[in-house]
């Protein structure tokens, strides 16, 4: 009797240890999904898919994180980034939709130790550099005059604060000088104006314009109704360097209102409203302006911040001597592909292609040898400011 009690236990013991190990820790765990999605392209609709199976195979564990701070942005950032988490996936079908649209079958496996990792990286950044600042400047005219208030920039704004983008107000901004901004009205100026927008404290720039006239009085069920044609086209620009991030444009949307006169402010901000962000619960059915702009900006701005990019460590108060040791040390670190650099009036400037981010960049900065040639005094996304240490 005793023999068989103590195997008893053993087996059971067995058993439980079986079970204990067939158990994957939820950080290591696979998840097998099918998804489908709609874009207004092939590479839309893959990107779609993504995103859709990523919030399908770890939507519990990013739900898991919700009392983090900047909770919102980082879990967007980590759903724009989709297709580098979710690797492993196949096209199963594929057939096009209404008005040009393409729709995508996937099956895809998500690895939840991918998500974590993503959540950890995107989460240590936000730590060192803050959120993201963001200025939008568009020009709206309605029959051809120039709008004091744009309801595109409004919406395109709404949509950015929604998920944690701080945004600076042109209007409140006192070195925003109104003289220098009208001269920057044109894409030649577009410079000035990202240098603007920098020295007001924005890290990325919208530039735009939007358009809508009348396009004369209907019969609408029955009651007069003014309608307007619009179009709207925006461009996204970092402001530290200049360059153009991402672009959209939408053609001419059509709106009307009730009105028993031909010129209807109300129909020509209702068609420009529609054309940037329709208020109907599915958006992703329509390419709307804001949609575009944003999930293009997101997509480059997680890869600014986490896989590096361009970079530019601008040293003040610096010798030409330390100029060339810093230019040095750089060249040496093996993530930076190329280092060019200028040294002018005490001041260098060093543009830098690199594999890693320039939170990571600056952390190198306090380490020998760059901790006795300067001090790290401001830190954004793609920009480093120092100041050197005089001999």
């Amino acid at each position: 009797m005793r023999y068989a009690i103590v195997l008893l236990f053993a087996v059971a013991a067995c058993a439980a240890a079986r079970a204990q190990t067939s158990e994957e820790p939820a950080e290591t765990r696979l998840e097998r999904v099918t998804v489908t999605a709609e874009g207004y392209s092939r590479d839309d609709a893959i990107k779609q898919a993504l995103r859709m199976a990523l919030e399908k195979g770890a939507g519990v564990q990013i739900a898991s994180f919700s009392n983090v701070e900047n909770f919102e942005l980082i879990r967007d950032t980590i759903y724009t980034r989709a297709f580098g988490i979710v690797t492993d996936y196949r096209i199963t079908a594929e057939k096009p939709g209404a008005g040009g649209t393409v729709w995508i079958t996937i099956e895809a496996t998500v690895r939840n130790s991918a998500v974590a990792e993503a959540w950890g990286e995107v989460q240590n950044v936000l730590d060192q550099i803050g959120r993201p600042k963001m200025m939008v400047v568009i020009d709206e005219y309605i029959d051809g005059r120039l709008q004091q208030d744009s309801i595109v920039a409004a919406r395109i704004e709404q949509m950015f604060t929604k998920v944690g983008f701080e945004m600076v107000e042109r209007r409140g901004v006192a070195e925003l000088n109104q003289r220098e901004a009208n001269d920057a009205q044109d894409e030649r100026d577009a410079a000035k104006l990202a240098r603007l927008a920098k020295d007001a404290g924005a890290q990325i720039l919208i530039r735009g314009t939007a358009n809508a006239d009348r396009a004369g009085l209907e019969n609408l069920y029955g009651v007069p109704a003014a309608f307007y044609n619009c179009d709207v086209l925006a461009k996204v620009y970092w402001t530290d360097t200049g360059r153009l991030v991402t672009s959209a444009s939408l053609p001419v949307t059509r709106k009307g209102v009730r009105s028993r006169k031909e010129f209807s402010p109300q129909a020509a901000r209702a068609a420009l409203a529609a054309a940037t962000f329709p208020d109907e619960a599915d958006t992703r059915r329509l390419p709307a302006l804001a949609i575009r702009l944003y999930e293009s900006t997101m997509e480059n701005w997680s890869t600014q911040i986490s896989a590096g990019g361009e970079i530019t460590l601008e040293v003040d108060n610096l010798e030409f001597e330390s100029y060339v040791k810093i230019r040095r040390a750089l060249g040496e670190i093996e993530r930076l592909d190329s280092v060019n650099g200028d040294f002018t009036k005490g001041q260098g400037i060093f543009r830098i292609k690199a594999k890693i981010d320039a939170a990571t960049l600056a952390e190198l900065l306090i380490e020998t040898p760059f901790k006795d040639l300067l001090e790290v005094t401001d830190l954004k996304p793609n920009r480093i400011q120092a100041r050197g240490f005089s001999h």
